[in-house]
Parts: structure tokens; C-alpha cells; sequence
């Protein structure tokens, strides 16, 4: 394995097109669910142990080589909204793009056929990490990290949050962000035994009604 290679992929400035997504914050700001410092750090964690644990089960699953399109109809099984649905392949379109010039992989290529208008985006990452040369735990982590850093991100630029508030968020995350990690590898290696129904299916419905919402602005700032 490639510990550069991880961090290519972990990169924020990878051309994945994550920064045109707030992750659901954008849409939680104007709710007033997030305010500061101390609701960011809280709606990151909620997405962590919820969406983000099911997010970097499919990723894990991929990178081991478990079937992409299986995986793909399974993390349409757990997400609801259409608007999530939508972003998720929009991203794994632009994921897609940036892995095929980054690492050539049959894999890859094979993928991006069966799915022309975009697998869901922690599939592609999955398989990405599978093409670098990178572990199962290692296409865990990315996806993970990104669940929780766009938000953060996203936040800075909606409240003029200081930036230095929102990475010590991240930073107070980090041994949680390490346990969900492991359980997302142990449940993807399940999936070797028992099929996809092994993945794990924690639900988040104030981010699926906020997708839902968001999708209809006439104006926002961020994609999702």
C-alpha cells in the first residue's frame, strides 16, 4: 500500500468535486440546527454514526472487491430521498472522472459503463482505493473524513465560522471517527459471507427532509 497514494485520495483538493456539497449543512444552517462551533461539532457526529458509518461500510466493501453493482443497489436501499440519491451519483460521476485519470483500473472502466450518469459515490470511492493499491480500512477513513470535513468546511463559508474552530471540531471527532471506521470494515467483511443485507442501514431523516427541501431553492449556495 501507498500511504502518498491515501493522501492524494483524502486530499481535499482532489477533483472529486466535494466542494460544491455541504453534506446537508447548508440546509441545516437555515434551519438553525447549526448556529456554531458546538452544532457543527454535533451534526457532525450524528452524521458519523449514521449515514457516515453506512457510507464507509459500501466504501470498505468496494474496496474488498465485493461486487460494485450489488453495492450500488444496496446504498439505493438506504437512501430515501431522491435529492440525496441524486447528489450521491453526481458525485460518484465526478469521483469517476478524477480515478480513471488518476489510477487506470479495468475495474473502473467496467463500472463506469454499467453506470454512465454515475455509481453512488462511496462505491466509486471504494473501488478507487481498491485501484491505488489502498485497504478496505483506508477507503473507510476517506469517506468518513469527507462526511464529517465538508460540512465543516461548508460551515466556515455560510457563518463565517473560524476556520480554526471548525478543524479542532474535526479534531475532537477523531477517536469516534476511528471506532465507526472499524465497525464499517467489520461489517463490510461480513458482507464476504453473508451479502449486502450485512451492511449496516443507520437512517438520518432530518438529512434526508433537508436534502429534500434544499433541492427545491431557488437559490443556494452549495449543490446539496
Amino acid at each position: 500500500m501507498s500511504r502518498a497514494a491515501l493522501l492524494v485520495l483524502a486530499d481535499g483538493r482532489f477533483p472529486a468535486g466535494g466542494h460544491a456539497h455541504s453534506g446537508g449543512a447548508e440546509a441545516a444552517v437555515k434551519a438553525g440546527r447549526v448556529t456554531g462551533a458546538a452544532s457543527l461539532e454535533a451534526f457532525c457526529r450524528g452524521r458519523l454514526h449514521t449515514s457516515g458509518l453506512v457510507s464507509a461500510a459500501l466504501a470498505a466493501a468496494a474496496a474488498l472487491g465485493v461486487d460494485p453493482v450489488d453495492l450500488d443497489a444496496a446504498a439505493d436501499a438506504r437512501t430515501p430521498s431522491l435529492a440525496l440519491r441524486t447528489a450521491a451519483r453526481r458525485l460518484g460521476r465526478q469521483l469517476m472522472r478524477a480515478a480513471r485519470a488518476t489510477w487506470p483500473h479495468p475495474e473502473l472502466d467496467a463500472l463506469a459503463r454499467q453506470f454512465p450518469k454515475g455509481a453512488h459515490q462511496p462505491v466509486v470511492l471504494g473501488l478507487t482505493a481498491r485501484a491505488a493499491g489502498l485497504a478496505p480500512a483506508d477507503a473507510a477513513y476517506c469517506s468518513l473524513y469527507e462526511g464529517v470535513s465538508g460540512p465543516a468546511t461548508a460551515t466556515v463559508r455560510l457563518l463565517s465560522l473560524d476556520p480554526f474552530d471548525a478543524t479542532a471540531v474535526l479534531a475532537r471527532l477523531a477517536p469516534e471517527l476511528d471506532g465507526v471506521a472499524c465497525q464499517a470494515v467489520e461489517a463490510a467483511r461480513r458482507v464476504l459471507d453473508d451479502g449486502v443485507d450485512a451492511l449496516p442501514a443507520g437512517s438520518a431523516p432530518l438529512l434526508e427532509v433537508g436534502a429534500e427541501a434544499h433541492a427545491a431553492w431557488p437559490v443556494r449556495l452549495f449543490a446539496s
